[in-house]
């Protein structure tokens, strides 16, 4: 760890490996819908 990593608070850090999380996670909703989308124009259903 560098100086300034270590004088970053640690609700900072914690900050950011949240926002980075829920980044991931919108993501692949994201992509998780646009391949259902997808699936279901090429005729393919869940059940």
């Amino acid at each position: 760890m560098t100086e300034k990593t270590a004088k970053k608070p640690l609700w900072r850090r914690l900050l950011w490996m949240v926002i980075i999380w829920g980044g991931s996670v919108l993501a692949l909703f994201v992509v998780a819908s646009l391949f259902r989308v997808l699936m279901s124009a090429a005729g393919l259903r869940t059940h």
